[in-house]
C-alpha cells in the first residue's frame, strides 16, 4: 500500500492520489492484547463498517488492560515495567504479523513511537516514573520500531498523549523526532497531543505532515471539538486537521468522576469537529476496545487517568456509534466533500450550538437540538434538506427566505440532524 500525501492545498489526505478520508478507530493496545483470531475478526468487522485507519500504541499502552498472552518488547516481571535494555524480536515478529493483516484489510496505519509515559516530564511520566526510558536507549528502541514497521507505509505518530510544558519533554520528543526522520525518512509524521490541549510547539507543527488534536474524555472539556478545530485549522503552516481522540463511546467521564459518554455524545464531538475546521477525518473509540479489556484478566497496576470499568471487548467493538462515524465518511465521499470552511457568521440564532460550514456548492449545519432558527443571507437558489443522524433518513427542509436571512423551520426526527442547503440556480 502506497503511503498518505497531503493534498496541494494542504487540507485533506491524498492515497493512491485519490482523496481519502481519516476514520480511524483507536486500538492502542492491539499488539500486547489481542488474540490472533480476535485480530483477524476485528478486522473484518472494521473493515466492512468502513474504517479507514487504525490508531496503534507501538510499546505497551500504560493503561491497557491486563493480558495472559505475555506479548512484550522488553523484559518484564510484572508486565508493566520493562527493562529497555534488551529489546525481544518476537515481540516485533508478531507486531509485524498483525501489521501485514491489518494493510491486507485496506487499513492504513497510524503507529505511535513513544506514548508520554515513556518520556521525561510528562503528566503520565510524573504518575509512573518507573517506565521512562533511558536517554541513551532511545535511540535502538526507535530504529526497532522504524525498521520493522516502515515496510507498512505507516503514519507515526512522534508523541502520544502528549504536552509539551517542560522543557525535558521537548528535548526528548526533539530526539524522536529526528530519530523518525532518519530511520523513516519518506514516513509521514503527526503529533498525538493530550486532551483540551493547544500547545504544539512551532517546531513540531512545522515539521507535521498534519495536525492532531484530541478533545478527550473530560465532561467539562466537550467545547474544545469544535474550538480546537477552529484553532489547528487556522495555524500556520496550513495542515490538514483531525480529532484523533475525542471522547470514546461508554467511556467514563476522566479522573473518577461518575458518568458515562454514549452515543449521542460521541455524534455530537464528531460533527461540531468536522464543521468546525477538522474535516480531514475524525477518530471513533470505543471504551473496551483501545484497552482491550477482557474479564478474568490480570489487574494492570497502573491506574491511568481513573475511567470507570470498560465493557469487555467484544461487546464494545459492537457499540452503535461507530456506525455514525462511518455515515459521516460515506455522507463526504458520495457528496465529494474535501475541504469545508467554517461560515459561522450565518448562523443568527444558537451560534454557539449549531455549527456551520461551506463548500463551493452546498452549505451544512449541525443541528444538535431540535428548534427553529434562522440563518444570514439570500438563499432563494437554495433546496434543504435534513438527514437524521441516527439512522440516515431524509426529509426536505421547510425554509422561509425573508431578504437577508431565512428561517428554517423544526424539522420531524427526534434527535440531532444534519442539514444541507444546495445551491440549485
Amino acid at each position: 500500500m502506497r503511503p498518505l500525501k497531503v493534498s496541494e492545498d494542504k487540507t485533506y489526505f491524498l492515497r493512491d492520489e485519490k482523496p481519502f478520508f481519516w476514520l480511524a478507530d483507536t486500538c492502542w493496545s492491539a499488539f500486547t492484547n489481542i488474540s490472533d483470531e480476535e485480530w483477524l475478526e476485528y478486522l473484518k468487522f472494521r473493515a466492512e463498517q468502513g474504517f479507514t485507519v487504525l490508531q496503534i500504541n507501538t510499546l505497551p499502552q500504560w493503561d491497557r488492560c491486563g493480558s495472559l498472552l505475555k506479548r512484550f518488547p522488553f523484559p518484564t516481571e510484572d508486565g508493566a515495567r520493562f527493562d529497555f535494555r534488551t529489546i525481544l524480536p518476537e515481540y516485533f515478529e508478531h507486531a509485524r504479523w498483525m501489521c501485514r493483516q491489518a494493510v491486507e484489510h485496506g487499513f492504513t496505519l497510524m503507529l505511535v513511537v513513544m506514548w508520554c509515559n515513556f518520556v521525561p516530564g510528562t503528566w503520565a511520566s510524573k504518575i509512573c516514573a518507573d517506565n521512562i526510558i533511558p536517554e541513551e536507549l532511545v535511540e535502538p528502541i526507535v530504529k526497532k520500531i522504524c525498521e520493522s514497521f516502515n515496510v507498512f507505509s505507516p503514519v507515526y505518530a512522534v508523541s502520544g498523549d502528549t504536552g509539551f510544558d517542560a522543557e525535558e519533554t521537548v528535548k526528548r520528543y526533539r530526539l524522536v523526532a529526528d530519530l523518525v526522520d532518519q530511520y523513516a525518512p519518506d514516513a509521514m509524521k503527526v503529533y498525538h497531543i493530550k486532551g483540551r490541549y493547544d500547545g504544539l510547539p512551532q517546531e513540531f507543527g512545522e515539521r507535521a505532515d498534519a495536525y492532531l488534536y484530541q478533545s478527550g474524555h473530560n465532561i467539562g472539556g466537550q467545547h474544545t471539538a469544535s474550538e480546537l478545530a477552529e484553532t489547528f485549522s487556522a495555524r500556520t503552516p496550513k495542515r490538514p486537521v483531525v480529532n484523533s481522540e475525542p471522547c470514546y463511546e461508554m467511556m467514563g467521564y476522566s479522573h473518577h468522576t461518575y458518568g458515562r459518554f454514549y452515543r449521542r455524545d460521541t455524534r455530537v464531538a464528531l460533527w461540531n469537529s468536522l464543521l468546525s475546521g477538522a474535516h480531514a477525518g475524525i477518530t471513533y473509540g470505543a471504551h473496551g476496545v483501545w484497552n482491550w479489556w477482557k474479564k478474568g484478566m490480570p489487574r494492570n497496576p497502573i491506574g491511568g487517568e481513573g475511567f470507570l470499568q470498560a465493557m469487555p471487548a467484544e461487546r464494545a467493538v459492537q457499540f452503535p456509534g461507530a456506525k455514525d462515524f462511518a455515515f459521516a465518511r460515506r455522507l463526504f465521499e458520495e457528496r465529494g466533500i474535501t475541504s469545508l470552511t467554517s461560515c459561522q457568521e450565518i448562523v443568527a440564532k444558537y451560534p454557539e450550538h449549531i455549527r456551520a460550514a461551506r463548500t463551493e456548492h452546498e452549505i451544512l449545519l449541525y443541528v444538535p437540538v431540535n428548534a427553529p432558527f434562522s440563518i444570514l443571507g439570500n438563499y432563494e437558489g437554495y433546496k434543504g434538506t435534513v438527514i437524521d443522524l441516527t439512522n440516515g433518513d431524509t426529509q426536505p427542509l421547510l425554509m422561509y427566505c425573508e431578504g437577508t436571512q431565512a428561517a428554517l423551520e423544526m424539522h420531524s426526527f427526534y434527535e440531532d440532524a444534519l442539514i444541507v442547503l444546495e445551491k440549485v440556480q
